[in-house]
């Protein structure tokens, strides 16, 4: 005991009100419960910090890519710029005005300049659906360009893209997989 000194502990609870902290008389905390302290308030142990949730550390792997997913959101952030500067005419002269566009550009055009910025936030926040707006938005144009050359012109180095950009992405993903699979294994080897 310290002298009577009260600690507002986390761990000790009043039995009429089990949310409300009580003041207790007992021992000082130790040096690895993390404890604070101001002028005005007595000083709080917090129990809970140690019975906190680890965040495991990501591998090299996973940090290039998500580093990958950035680049790729960057450049679905510039072509969803693309899609709407030639929806607004500003883009060839103003003769791309969505008024001046024929039927299957309008309508090419005004989904791709929707999905492109919602997949490049989506990839930006590397969350699970960023990568799946964009295959979406790569498949029209593969569709566009790759199927209906004489409708859309042809554009083979962003289909080479998208297709590098495919398969990258499926290469880390799978090698994610093993990595997290061989970490599984290991750790049910080493267990009692």
């Amino acid at each position: 005991m310290q002298g009577g000194r009260q600690w507002f502990c986390w761990t000790c609870r009043t039995s009429d009100n089990p949310g409300q902290r009580r003041a207790v008389t007992c021992r000082q905390p130790s040096p690895e419960t993390s404890v604070w302290q101001s002028e005005r308030a007595p000083r709080i142990v917090r129990a809970m910090a140690p019975d906190s949730v680890k965040v495991p550390k990501l591998s090299l792997t996973e940090t290039i890519f998500g580093l990958l997913l950035r680049l790729v959101s960057v450049s679905c952030f510039w072509f969803g710029l693309n899609y709407w500067a030639l929806l607004i005419g500003f883009s060839f002269e103003g003769s791309g005005r969505f008024d001046l566009l024929p039927v299957p550009w309008r309508v090419a055009a005004t989904a791709l300049a929707v999905v492109y910025p919602v997949a490049a936030l989506g990839l930006w926040l590397l969350v699970s659906w960023g990568p799946v707006l964009w295959v979406v938005a790569a498949a029209a144009e593969i569709t566009m360009f790759g199927f209906y050359p004489e409708i859309f012109g042809r554009k083979p180095m962003l289909l080479i893209m998208h297709g590098v950009v495919a398969a990258t992405f499926v290469l880390f993903r799978l090698t994610i997989l093993y990595q997290r699979a061989k970490q599984a294994k290991a750790a049910r080897i080493d267990l009692p």
